[in-house]
């Protein structure tokens, strides 16, 4: 899966385990390094060795460009040389298991915000390359109502209005913005408050609703994570290498 930060490639993959009601491993780049000699490989071997086991089984790497960047480059360090080898023989041995019985299906999934960095023959054994781009105005809608769920808001807020106007932010900013929000009617009352008076203040008072001024405000002060030139550089790469 690529795409931007912050726009759930992580849940989608433990969505997907979910769904497919299968052992789920969910790997990232620092489980599967070590310091000493050898042991990094042997750890990716008992990852894999594991998944057979318990299949079927989804082994989720996350920021897997970390650890699969391109080989080849003089900067690059023999260990990390031999994790990548040893994950991509790895990966060979479980594309074979596809077969009828599905009980011994073993899926890899990965996730990067910068599948450019990807080593060649890695791309090659991720058959699939997804890409989960930033929400449409009727998903940053329904992420709205997610994070305000458990917030009290003000008879004039239009959540259809707030999700046209944060156009090109991803989920985490979303939340960032829902979260800052509710904070505003909060930071008014005890604006210029001392300690003491801020504990005298009734409980009603300080859980004031959010109201649409408030999410105009927080939008001021969270701006996009995601700029337009790296949303054209993942379309350039997905044109060239994504799948459907």
């Amino acid at each position: 899966m690529v795409g931007p930060p912050g726009t759930g490639k992580t849940l989608l993959a433990k969505g997907v385990a979910t769904e497919c009601g299968t052992t789920f491993f969910n790997i990232s780049s620092a489980a599967l390094t070590s310091k000493w000699h050898g042991e990094s490989e042997k750890l990716v071997r008992i990852l894999f060795e594991m998944a057979r086991f318990y299949a079927p089984s989804t082994i989720f790497i996350d920021e897997i460009d970390s650890i699969c960047s391109k080989r080849g480059s003089g900067s690059e360090h023999e260990a990390s040389r031999r994790v990548k080898s040893e994950l991509l023989t790895q990966m060979d041995g479980v594309a074979g298991c596809s077969g009828e019985d599905t009980s011994n299906i073993v899926m890899v999934l990965a996730a990067t915000n910068f599948p450019w960095d990807l080593d060649e023959a890695l791309r090659r054994r991720l058959e699939k390359r997804i890409y989960i781009p930033l929400p449409t105005a009727e998903g940053r809608q329904q992420l709205l109502k997610i994070n305000l769920k458990e917030v009290p808001l003000s008879s004039d807020v239009d959540l259809a209005a707030v999700a046209g106007r944060l156009d090109g932010y991803s989920g985490a900013d979303i939340t960032n913005v829902c979260r800052d929000a509710a904070m505003m009617s909060f930071r008014r009352r005890i604006k210029g408050l001392s300690p003491d008076e801020i504990k005298q203040i009734p409980k009603e008072e300080l859980n004031l609703p959010t109201s649409m001024e408030d999410f105009m405000e927080a939008k001021k002060k969270v701006n996009k994570s995601v700029s337009k030139d790296d949303l054209k550089r993942y379309e350039e790469w997905m044109q060239e290498f994504g799948s459907v």
